[in-house]
């Protein structure tokens, strides 16, 4: 089985980075305590507290795995190779929202730092597919269950 590529940011790189570091250092020394504290309370077939620990390790081993997992797959976007010519991953693009004549900004980055409440969109989401290769000045249709968004290019930043 092929294994696909985790396109990230530079800043999506640090993120997990940390995140792994924490969960490798002191999530996992939390939880061996929590664990050492609900074994000394005996009988561990009727410990509420023992079973809830263990549920939680596997959780944050199956976390664990999957950062590493994503980080030997990470193809980091280099921001030397980003143009304010055309939409790529990693461009921060401004948009007209033409129907409601709103401006929207986003960061074009790869699933696995899609965050919409952070203005962080997948490339791989509707609008974001629509986006990679445009330039400024042109117009977005996205197909959407509510029908057709239009959006103008008005500007791509870098970063």
């Amino acid at each position: 089985m092929a294994k696909e590529e985790m396109i990230l940011t530079p800043e999506g790189l640090a993120k997990i980075e940390e995140e792994l570091r924490d969960l490798k250092t002191v999530k996992r020394k939390e939880l061996a305590e929590r664990l050492k504290v609900a074994i000394s309370y005996g009988d561990l077939k009727e410990n509420s507290e023992y079973h809830s620990a263990k549920e939680d390790q596997a959780f944050l081993e199956t976390r664990i795995l999957t950062l590493e997992r994503m980080l030997k797959t990470a193809k980091v976007v280099d921001a030397g190779e980003l143009s304010l010519n055309e939409v790529g991953i990693g461009s921060t693009v401004i948009l007209n929202d033409i129907e409601f004549a709103e401006r929207i900004e986003y960061q074009i980055v790869g699933p696995a730092e899609a965050n919409v409440a952070e203005n962080r969109l997948s490339y791989e989401s509707p609008l974001g597919k629509e986006l990679l290769g445009k330039k400024v000045g042109d117009t977005i249709n996205v197909n959407a269950p509510m029908g057709v968004l239009q959006y103008e290019l008005l500007e791509i930043k870098l970063g």
